[in-house]
């Protein structure tokens, strides 16, 4: 009988292992140091010398011979290892109880983890009990996609499913985390109960897939024309995986084979830079990943249906639709709703239903159902909550600060505030604002004094912008109405007319200085009516606001008229060395430009946002829209 001194878990690696074997005690040191050092010759001496060595811990936390060659990701060591090993050799585990397999995963080398399989198939099923974590599940989570499809390709389905635990559902969870959706999705076609299948971190994954709003069309913004160009693309999904057989290639190709593939790669290099340099590889990308979303999105609400009313609570239902309210997945709450009528009419442990909610964490596209639900319309406006809050008096509670964020600016967030205690009091019932709660509060009073703080930090940003473009500002009258006065080139002494009177460039000049000069005043009696304005809530909605895009506009045109002025009376001064007035007129566009970079998007932020098409979507394409995805 063979006995192992296994060294204690933190012990050092330098520490003796022992083993007696027919009465003779057997050190283990060596064949640690030859499979730590890659010496396969060393390794096979020791082991047909001690067969019994293979399968005993010489290392730290309880690991084999196995586990240090995985870890390393020394296949040819691996190789060598598992032909001496017997089925129940490979499914020792360490310490941690992790397995070599395991291993594979964590480092995600499919060779080895194909070595191990073909040896011993029943292996993938020996995974990590504290965790419900199977290989194919660890390869997942360290973002293995080569390794978890080979893995999920020999996993025996049946231990998947529901009837054996949460394995499928943690496995769902993390792949869907890791945007593996090829998998996510053969997982649900094959058994979409998995969906509700709460797991070890105690929530199901559709609870979780319903908080990823960033999964769907409705969170991402394009560009124009890389809008223009996302509408364009064509996406069709693979085939379902479990159509698909899954092979590691060989080592074994011929010469020409070899070329071949060689060439194919370089081919695919070569398209992949190409798509990367104009930046489609990532809008096919992201429309991929859309309908991918679409497509899981379409299985798991047809599988709710299913379920009994009942029963919709215990399985994660509605909080799943809390969780797509509070993101602001509109694509997931529509579909639910379609699913599950009765969810609009569902509250929370707060007895705040779903347009409390949409308005509670400030998503526009989710209160933007109350356009389009007639029938629940009455419902959903005028309830309350415990604390007998009206709708009115949760648009009047602060928004979340990760929503806030969003905006530039505290004199913006504040007009946003505004906006949306606006909007709802334009749906509520008149004499909600006079309600009050439990703490006698009516939703007037709450909005005052929850947003105290962001009116006086509004007041301190706008007066900052208006005295730093006020400086400029005046700066450019001065500078302006000076030249008007001392004009390029002088005056004839005879007559008092400008000498350049009669060029076309002398023209140009004072066009533009007049247009800068004009601009730069109006610019400044804008700032100076931002600085004497009261601030009071009011003001920030339309008045602060339209003074601001005024100034900043009219600021922008002096400084680009100056520029045009200055260069009039350098071609006039030196219209004979063009090589000196191109690099100037050149230079001349760079105070432009850095004034497009700081402060235009600004600029067309405020616009948008004060008269803009507004935050609300009455028409709510997504209630009416059919998502197609082609397989």
């Amino acid at each position: 009988m063979t006995e192992l001194k296994a060294p204690i878990q933190g012990e050092s690696s330098n520490h003796q292992a022992e083993n007696v074997e027919n009465d003779e005690v057997v050190d283990l040191r060596p064949l640690r140091k030859a499979v730590e050092t890659g010496d396969v010759d060393a390794v096979k001496e020791f082991i047909h010398r001690h067969p019994n060595s293979v399968q005993k811990k010489i290392a730290d936390f309880g690991r084999t011979a196995l586990h240090i060659a995985t870890l390393a990701g020394n296949t040819k060591m691996v190789q060598v290892l598992v032909g001496f090993m017997s089925d129940d050799d490979l499914k020792c585990v360490d310490n941690n109880g992790e397995s070599s397999l395991i291993f594979a995963a964590t480092i995600g080398s499919t060779r080895i983890a194909e070595i191990m399989v073909k040896k011993s198939s029943n292996l993938v099923t020996v995974g990590v009990p504290a965790k419900d974590s199977l290989p194919v599940t660890v390869a997942c989570h360290h973002g293995h996609r080569e390794t978890a499809r080979y893995l999920y390709s020999v996993t025996p389905f049946d231990l998947l499913e529901p009837k054996s635990g949460a394995y499928g559902s943690l496995l769902l969870h993390e792949s869907i985390s890791r945007e593996m959706f090829d998998i996510s999705l053969d997982l649900l076609q094959r058994c979409p109960s998995i969906a509700t299948t709460v797991n070890h971190l105690k929530i199901n994954p559709l609870h979780e897939f319903a908080s990823l709003s960033n999964l769907f069309p409705s969170s991402t913004q394009f560009v124009f024309w890389k809008h223009w160009i996302y509408s364009r693309i064509h996406v069709q999904l693979p085939a379902a995986l479990s159509e698909v057989r899954i092979s590691i290639p060989q080592n074994n190709h011929t010469q020409h084979q070899n070329i071949l593939a060689r060439g194919l790669g370089q081919l695919r290099n070569l398209v992949s830079n190409f798509l990367n340099f104009f930046g489609l590889k990532q809008i096919y990308n992201k429309k991929l990943t859309h309908a991918y979303a679409l497509k899981i999105l379409n299985i798991m609400t047809e599988h709710i249906k299913t379920i009994e009313s009942n029963d919709l609570r215990k399985n994660g239902v509605y909080a799943a639709f809390f969780s797509a309210v509070r993101e602001g997945a509109i694509e997931v709450a529509v579909e639910m709703i379609k699913s599950i009528p009765s969810l609009v009419t569902v509250v929370d442990k707060n007895a705040r239903g779903m347009l409390m909610l949409a308005v509670q964490h400030r998503q526009e596209n989710i209160f933007s159902l109350v356009y389009v639900l007639d029938m629940s319309k009455f419902m959903l406006i005028s309830g309350l909550d415990k604390e007998r809050n009206n709708l009115l008096h949760v648009a009047a509670m602060l928004a979340p600060p990760r929503r806030l964020s969003r905006i530039s600016g505290a004199a913006l967030q504040m007009q946003r505030e505004l906006q949306w205690y606006k909007e709802v009091e334009s749906i509520v019932n008149p004499l909600a604002k006079s309600h009050v709660n439990n703490s006698e509060q009516r939703a007037g009073d709450i909005f005052s004094s929850n947003h105290n703080q962001l009116v006086a930090d509004g007041e301190k940003w706008m007066k900052d912008t208006a005295t730093s473009c006020t400086v400029v500002g005046a700066l450019i009258i001065t500078i302006m109405f000076t030249a008007a006065f001392t004009v390029p080139g002088g005056n004839n002494q005879e007559t008092g007319f400008p000498i350049f009177l009669h060029e076309k460039t002398f023209m140009i000049f004072l066009i533009s200085d007049a247009i800068s000069l004009f601009a730069s005043s109006t610019s400044v009696l804008m700032f100076l009516g931002v600085l004497t304005s009261r601030y009071s809530e009011e003001d920030f909605l339309k008045s602060l606001p339209t003074k601001l895009i005024i100034g900043l506009s009219t600021l922008f045109v002096s400084i680009a008229a100056m520029m045009v002025s200055f260069c009039a009376t350098i071609i006039l001064m030196l219209r004979d060395k063009l090589n000196l007035v191109m690099p100037i007129v050149l230079l001349a566009g760079i105070p432009v430009s850095l004034f497009v970079v700081q402060q235009f998007r600004l600029l067309v932020e405020i616009f948008v946002s004060t008269y803009g098409p507004g935050i609300f979507d009455r028409k709510l394409k997504y209630w009416n829209a059919k998502q197609h995805v082609t397989q």
